[in-house]
């Protein structure tokens, strides 16, 4: 399937290119821990994911050697705790800490899934889950959290985006002494995926196999390098080079998880292609927009060449491997991609030009530092907007965003590593407090009914 020449091929966009596998992900599923006890189920769910991934991150890091492809991070991703919790939820922290503490003992990056999905309504066992959250990530390290607040399918829980907020701002007091740290382990979604490999997003759907692998596979250096040979093309020329450059980025994921599932037993799950930046110069995704001719990254035609890329990167994907899943697209997170971070740091990017930009790329307003003093129920109103545009355009969109505690517009948020640095970005001063405190469901879109 993979000739010796293609391998050369990607070791070349390995050394020069920054290609890498952003994350092998194991999906696993808890249904089988419930327990009668909170304590009992803990026990169960840490034993669990300790035999299943035990040899998670010595067969990935086998494997990087065996292909030279550097594999960044060994994640694992679990049901819904919400889910496995319900008969006890206000004990479910129990469950977050034995997750986090195997995460630890097993040497993974980050293990997501302390999450819920509420897009139609809140149970009373999910409102108590949803409120162990800030406490739940503020004494964990390793712990990703999600709550799925809307979708095309069901409308947006507005109830539950006004406590979402609250919890944001709470998950931020709580890590002040990090900036807020915690606030870059929650995401908020809507139309949420069960096959996510990436953080802070990732969960295990109740609708996937028992163990599945996905991978994540990351090359906007690759994407960019390939652009620079052809300065002059036109834009549909330039999108068949990034549809031949993601097929190529898409092979190498497909090649790892292949060989990845099979050492451990696992079943394949799919290759997300997703365009995932880091801080490292020569691997973002501003740059990327910037080589098709933008002067910076914020500036007019912003939103249209991310359009074009995105399903430039989509086409080339999906023909390389017929498991292409997750969110799989470009992703413009502001603190872990350099040229957004310089954009951002000029003032030529802004959360109105980002979110317009949501609407066209894979995800949404992610790693976005915003005043600490930032309200609530504005939280609640950026979520609200960004479920929006999900709901209506029927893709997933997500908020990331961390009131970073004590800091102004203009001041510098360190987070370190991938999460990178963010500068304080202002947010609306206007007061939408009365529309989040109305409440209730925003009903689903008319095309959603398509029986």
């Amino acid at each position: 399937m993979f000739t010796s020449s293609q391998v050369l091929e990607t070791i070349e966009m390995v050394e020069k290119e920054h290609l890498d596998i952003r994350t092998v992900t194991m999906g696993i599923s808890l249904l089988p821990c419930i327990r009668e006890t909170a304590e009992k189920t803990a026990s169960a769910v840490y034993d669990r994911v300790m035999r299943k991934a035990e040899k998670l991150v010595p067969t990935t890091e086998a494997l990087s050697k065996e292909y030279g492809i550097p594999i960044v991070n060994k994640r694992v991703s679990v049901t819904p705790v919400s889910i496995v919790t319900a008969p006890f939820a206000e004990e479910s922290a129990l469950i977050g800490f034995a997750l986090d503490r195997a995460a630890a003992e097993l040497g993974i990056d980050f293990l997501g899934g302390y999450s819920a999905l509420v897009h139609k309504a809140t149970a009373d066992y999910e409102e108590k889950f949803l409120r162990t959250i800030p406490e739940v990530l503020a004494k964990t390290k390793r712990l990703c959290s999600s709550v799925n607040v809307g979708s095309t399918r069901s409308g947006i829980n507005i109830d539950a985006v006004r406590l979402m907020g609250e919890l944001v701002k709470e998950t931020a007091e709580l890590t002040k002494e990090q900036d807020g740290l915690g606030c870059a382990k929650l995401v908020v979604f809507c139309n949420a995926v069960e096959d996510n490999p990436f953080m802070a997003g990732a969960f295990h759907g109740v609708g996937e196999a028992d163990t599945v692998i996905n991978v994540g596979v990351s090359g906007p250096g690759v994407v960019q390098h390939a652009l620079k040979f052809v300065p002059e093309a036109d834009l549909t020329q330039a999108a068949e080079v990034i549809k031949k450059t993601a097929f190529k980025i898409t092979r190498a994921g497909q090649l790892i998880a292949t060989k990845a599932s099979h050492l451990l037993g696992a079943r394949f799950g799919i290759v997300d292609l997703s365009l995932a930046p880091t801080p490292a110069r020569g691997d973002s995704v501003a740059h990327i927009l910037e080589e098709l001719g933008l002067e910076v990254v914020g500036c007019h035609g912003t939103t249209a060449a991310l359009a074009m890329l995105n399903d430039a990167v989509k086409k080339g994907g999906v023909m390389a491997s017929s498991r292409v899943g997750g969110l799989s697209g470009a992703f413009i997170p502001v603190s872990e991609d350099i040229g957004m971070i310089e954009s951002a740091e000029k003032g030529c990017i802004t959360l109105d030009k980002l979110e317009a930009m949501t609407c066209v790329c894979s995800v949404g307003l992610d790693m976005i530092a915003i005043p600490g003093d930032t309200p609530a129920s504005t939280i609640s109103a950026i979520i609200a907007d960004e479920a929006a545009i999900g709901m209506i355009n029927n893709k997933t969109t997500a908020v990331r965003v961390i009131p970073a505690p004590g800091k102004r517009v203009g001041d510098l948020v360190e987070f370190g590593g991938l999460l990178g640095r963010a500068p304080v970005m202002p947010v609306h001063g206007g007061d939408s407090s009365k529309f989040i405190r109305r409440g209730g469901l925003i009903p689903a879109p008319i095309h959603s009914f398509k029986n």
